[in-house]
């Protein structure tokens, strides 16, 4: 579509700018942002759009309106959003990769054990959808145990062997590794060139986790028939599954091998051929399964499965260690230190995704065992899983804690700073606005408590040692009831509240997850509050999980660039306008226009993420190095308008808070930031009866402040030609 304005040429000094205006993760309707009653679509589709006034309006200072809605990319069918409820934890450990440090070697080993992790966690997928399919429909339910009525006769397998039973049944994990796959699949369509160079990875990714999936299952299975005397055919299985996953695992171990230009080819060969040897594998072992007629070993539950579920989460325990490691030592040897220290998201991220995994494994099979009576008189489901959902309980309680602690902790520090900015902004203070002056005192010193997020993330980092110590726990065959009797003398049976309340509480985390995914996707309100998660997990593209949503950036982005490429075309010059997550996607977009572009484009954020979290959260891609760059594309045509008010958004390059050094005249970069006051005044304006609201991260497209900072820009534009 195109929006039919005439190249400004034609109509010097009218329509000769575009603001174009976009949104940040809540989603606004077009007509929000743009101020207007009516809006009409100028460009792009349903899903993400241009859209500009209906009527043909411009602002007082002669610019023309428009705004870029890309709210319901990350969303989609509810079918789909569901379905990104189940894959967060995949999302979540996509996410971590992107977080790691700014250091080549350090860089590199975060790669590595969040890749390492990532496929860990599609083992440990797999190993849950087997406990339930093979451990307790085809060995307990219709075996050993006998379930309650009618699991007790599953699809009229109860008069076959053990054999058949478990090939048939296996067809369960089989269908769950390809409906991951088809989500894997399934991405936004593109618009131009892709921003990250991501698809071939992910093909070679889904490769080596769809292998290693398969080769989990077959081991298994092989496992349990070897437990009752193994044969050459069932041994040469073994080894050759084993085989594939040390494969899996070693493609993902070197450094870079999956990321250099000079060996992708060799690699893609490789993921390539032990994906469909892993197939093979797996008709072979289900059809030896199937027809050996032996006997089985006799076992409460199926032979050799929880020592198969203790090692994958053994070893999910032990990556994040490793993990939380290598970051904490990266940062110990840095030389800032900064209230949010950078490099330290990908442990606090990956460790999320460790305790939301392994606990939505664990109460499938513990859940789905009381469910089908499975458990009765065996003393519960394997020692594995009850140790994961104790950690995960214990996990939620120590977090929880920490954030209290160090809520209270700060209290003093964050009132005290946030006084002295408020004292600095409002000398002059009335008795009718005192209690006023309080309200905005606080709303400053809950902003600042996201500088004091570095502490808890340290801490919650930490708690890997908790997990790894409650696998190593339970290599010595000791239940969680044992533990409490042994160490303290205390009655068995202790702990059985802790272990109840861990698995009750991971029900609701789940149905809360279903209905905030329905609601995200129906109901704009909800989507503004909950939605975030979704918008901020899929913006960066799969680099370490191929199962984890599509990002939607690699549209979005280059939707943005093409957009400006074309107004610079037909108009003088383009102001870029963008709030919160908004100046992200501006921000990347300025890095991919030509130099003929960017001699006409400027660029306002306000509410900004961009240093205050981006930067430290992902710095070796968002670090200061990039944002400097970005400004120099724009020839420094840059401001950030940001409030104390505002627990998101910060300054950039500079805080200008009151009592800071005066920044260096002759750096561009200092000159960048504008820090506004919030609110404008503790007293009512004239002919109103409350005194303006504190706005924090709300947009302010309609504030002075704004309006000053849009004809300041756009006077340069019309200056530089």
């Amino acid at each position: 579509m195109d929006d039919g304005s005439p190249p400004h040429r034609e109509r010097p000094g009218r329509h000769d700018i575009v603001e174009l205006r976009v949104h940040g993760v809540s989603g606004a309707r077009p007509e929000r942002v743009l101020g207007r009653p009516h809006v009409r679509q100028v460009a792009g589709d349903h899903s993400g759009g241009f859209h500009r006034p209906d009527a043909d309006e411009t602002e007082p200072d002669g610019v023309t309106l428009e705004a870029y809605r890309w709210g319901d990319l990350p969303s989609g069918t509810v079918v789909r959003t569901l379905s990104m409820v189940f894959l967060l934890p995949f999302m979540l450990s996509n996410v971590a990769v992107w977080m790691r440090p700014t250091g080549r070697r350090s860089g590199a080993a975060v790669t590595v054990l969040c890749r390492l992790l990532a496929l860990n966690l599609t083992v440990l997928y797999v190993v849950s959808i087997a406990g339930v399919a093979l451990d307790l429909l085809a060995w307990r339910c219709l075996g050993v145990a006998r379930c309650r009525a009618p699991f007790d006769a599953v699809a009229g397998l109860d008069g076959f062997q053990v054999g058949p039973r478990l090939a048939v049944l296996a067809l369960l994990p089989i269908a769950a590794v390809a409906f991951l796959r088809l989500l894997g699949t399934r991405r936004p369509r593109p618009a131009g060139n892709p921003l990250w160079a991501v698809e071939p990875l992910v093909g070679r990714l889904r490769a080596i986790h769809v292998a290693a999936a398969l080769a989990t299952l077959n081991l298994i299975l092989l496992v349990a028939r070897s437990a009752g005397g193994g044969t050459v055919s069932a041994t040469m299985l073994l080894t050759l599954n084993v085989a594939v996953l040390l494969v899996c695992a070693g493609l993902l171990a070197v450094p870079g091998l999956l990321d250099r230009a000079a060996t992708r080819r060799i690699v893609t060969r490789t993921a390539s051929t032990v994906g469909a040897v892993a197939v093979g594998l797996s008709v072979a072992t289900l059809v030896t399964v199937a027809l050996d007629e032996r006997a089985w070993a006799s076992s409460v539950g199926l032979p050799g499965y929880d020592g198969i579920a203790s090692w994958a989460l053994l070893g999910q325990m032990s990556l994040l260690a490793a993990l939380s490691g290598q970051v904490l030592w990266h940062h110990g040897r840095g030389e800032r230190r900064e209230a949010l220290p950078r490099g330290l998201g990908a442990a606090v991220v990956a460790a999320f995704a460790v305790g939301l995994g392994g606990a939505f494994s664990a109460n499938l099979v513990y859940q789905s065992g009381h469910l089908l009576g499975g458990y009765r008189g065996d003393g519960g489901p394997p020692l594995a899983y009850q140790w994961s959902i104790l950690a995960f309980f214990l996990h939620v309680t120590a977090g929880v804690v920490l954030c209290g602690a160090l809520t209270l902790v700060s209290r003093r520090r964050r009132w005290r700073a946030a006084a002295a900015i408020t004292a600095r902004d409002f000398p002059t203070v009335t008795p009718e606005s005192a209690g006023w002056l309080r309200r905005v005192t606080k709303a400053v010193a809950r902003a600042r408590f996201a500088e004091w997020l570095g502490l808890l993330a340290v801490a919650y980092a930490a708690l890997a040692a908790l997990g790894l110590a409650t696998s190593l726990l339970r290599l010595f065959e000791l239940a969680p009831d044992e533990l409490p009797w042994r160490l303290l003398g205390l009655p068995v049976g202790a702990v059985g509240m802790g272990l109840a309340a861990g698995s009750y509480l991971i029900s609701p985390v789940v149905l809360a997850l279903l209905l905030g995914g329905v609601f995200a996707y129906r109901t704009a309100w909800f989507r503004r509050h909950v939605g975030i998660l979704w918008d901020l997990g899929t913006f960066w593209p799969r680099a370490a999980h191929p199962f984890a949503p599509p990002s939607y950036a690699d549209r979005a982005v280059p939707e943005l660039a093409d957009r400006i490429i074309h107004l610079t075309e037909r108009h003088r010059g383009v102001l870029l306008c963008g709030h919160s997550h908004g100046s992200v996607l501006l921000a990347l977009a300025v890095l991919r226009l030509p130099p003929r572009v960017r001699q006409r484009v400027a660029l306002l954020t306000y509410g900004s993420p961009l240093d205050r979290l981006y930067a430290r959260l992902f710095p070796a891609h968002l670090n200061e190095k990039v944002l400097r760059e970005v400004g120099e594309r724009v020839e420094w045509r840059w401001l950030n308008l940001w409030r104390e008010t505002d627990p998101v958004g910060g300054w950039i390059f500079a805080a200008h808070r009151p009592g800071d050094p005066p920044s260096d005249p002759a750096d561009p970069a200092c000159r960048v930031d504008r820090r506004l006051r919030d609110p404008r005044d503790l007293l009512p304006a004239p002919g109103e009866r409350r005194p303006p609201p504190v706005r924090g991260h709300h947009p302010g497209e309609s504030d002075p402040e704004f309006r000053a900072a849009v004809s300041e820009l756009v006077g340069r534009l019309r200056g530089s030609d």
